[in-house]
């Protein structure tokens, strides 16, 4: 088994460059690189015990999979094989698709790891490849966003990288669990570095305009897998080491509050997917042992909702209102929303029912009242008129149908969510919401200042997250 996955590691990075050398089968070659990760992702479920490999025994560079990896490689394997589904009938270069293998073979390396190095490494790679993405069209517009994501990405991993050189000066080891008796600073910079990739609080507040101006397949991409390679570590480390694990789940709950405030007032519907993406991170942080599960019902859901959001007439909600759209994209759409929403038969309603039996008291009210703001927020999808004729790109069902497909399929992971009072809730969660909808917030039309989301103010948070770990971190 530990050659058959370090195989599987270099296996997107050997087929990636083949595309340049073979471009005409690189359509093929991609697919074929996500499916194999799904091949190993279904492996990792069936087998009992985790997989170790010690790769630097003195650094305690270490990598392991085992079930929770197996829901982020699920994920990761799903939505590249459904984004490339996507770009299959366009006249996307080779170049485009090796960038994606790119990003998928540093991300499966970055859900492997268990020690900073490792993860600094795909956590770089796949930075560099995603900004490659983002400035796919070269238009001015593209460029800056692109840089704008570089540039805040790779400050953040600079404060990481003096926080895992403290934590191996502390220990002798790289590995998570050196965490336990590293000093508060080490924690607060690496935590710091993490929060900003990974899209969490104010620190991930370069996210929404990041993903909404960029093309529909690389937003799909960014939102379902591109950020978990931030919040898995955070997972991870919570689960190994005690100590740091409140604050994760305080983060978690903060993050959820945040992004669903922003989602509910947003008009725009890419910006308020984005926003969403925020808040359903905190669902991934405030259980950490269940965190993996809602990962993949996030990703499955939240790629799907990309790709129908790009085949919309508009973006404006208001004006989606007055235009109505085809039966089907509508269909896909309402699917797709009530999954995120938590309604029974899809697997939001698994994943956020497993959460919720995991949170503690204290957690409990704030994650309920996000629960209510995912109802609000899309109803403005669900409630949308139907009827229209709307043209899609002939890789739009087969892509979005796979991503349906999975997030049915995907309830047998958890059919023991399936009670009566589970049901019960989930739907009076979902009636609240949409009664606030149509009570309050339909008419609504409260305009948030972008104000936090200007560069300056983005670095500047970096350094008041720093110094709010540095507190939380300190013995009590």
């Amino acid at each position: 088994m530990n050659t058959l996955t370090l195989a599987w590691i270099g296996l997107p990075f050997f087929v990636g460059f083949s595309i340049y050398l073979i471009p005409k089968l690189d359509k093929y070659l991609a697919i074929f690189g996500a499916l194999v990760s799904a091949a190993y992702a279904f492996l990792l479920f069936a087998i009992p015990s985790a997989v170790t490999l010690e790769l630097l025994d003195n650094f305690s560079v270490t990598l392991l999979v085992d079930r929770l990896s197996g829901f982020f490689i699920l994920t990761n394997a799903l939505v590249t094989a459904a984004v490339i589904i996507y770009c299959w009938p366009t006249d996307k270069t080779a170049f485009f698709y090796a960038q994606i293998l790119m990003v998928h073979g540093s991300l499966n390396a970055a859900f492997a790891s268990t020690d900073f190095i490792s993860l600094y490494v795909g956590l770089e790679v796949s930075g560099i490849a995603a900004f490659l993405l983002i400035a796919y069209p070269r238009t001015d517009r593209s460029i800056w966003v692109a840089l704008r994501y570089l540039f805040i990405s790779n400050t953040a991993m600079l404060f990481y990288l003096v926080g895992a050189v403290l934590v191996y000066k502390a220990s002798n080891s790289f590995s998570f669990a050196g965490l336990g008796a590293a000093p508060p600073e080490a924690i607060a910079l690496i935590f710091m570095g993490l929060l900003v990739k990974g899209g969490v609080f104010v620190s991930g507040l370069w996210l929404p305009l990041t993903h909404s101006e960029s093309e529909t397949p690389v937003s799909a991409l960014l939102s379902g897998i591109v950020v978990k390679a931030g919040v898995y570590p955070l997972v991870r480390c919570a689960l190994m080491v005690e100590e740091v694990a409140p604050i994760v789940q305080i983060f978690g709950v903060g993050t959820a509050l945040l992004g669903v405030f922003y989602a509910v007032l947003e008009k725009d519907s890419k910006r308020m997917l984005a926003f969403h993406t925020v808040s359903q991170l905190g669902f991934i942080l405030a259980a950490p042992s269940v965190g993996g599960f809602y990962a993949l019902a996030h990703g499955l859901v939240k790629s799907s909702l990309f790709l129908i959001a790009g085949s919309l007439p508009s973006r404006n909600l208001k004006e989606l209102k007055q235009k109505p759209i085809d039966t089907k994209i509508w269909i896909a759409l309402v699917i797709a929303s009530l999954s995120i929403s938590g309604f029974p038969m899809l697997v939001g309603f698994g994943a956020k029912t497993l959460t919720v039996k995991n949170l503690g008291s204290w957690q409990a009210i704030g994650m309920n009242v996000a629960a209510v703001g995912t109802a609000i927020s899309f109803a403005k999808f669900i409630f949308l008129p139907r009827g229209g004729q709307t043209a899609v790109k002939p890789g739009f069902w087969p892509a979005v149908l796979l991503l349906l497909a999975g997030l049915i399929g995907a309830n047998a992971f958890d059919l023991q969510a399936y009670t009566l009072e589970n049901m019960l809730k989930a739907i009076a969660i979902l009636g609240v919401g949409w009664l606030a909808y149509f009570l309050i917030f339909q008419r609504t039309a409260i305009k948030l200042p972008r104000m936090l989301e200007e560069f300056d103010h983005l670095v500047g948070f970096m350094s008041l997250i720093s110094l709010l770990l540095f507190w939380m971190a300190l013995p009590k």
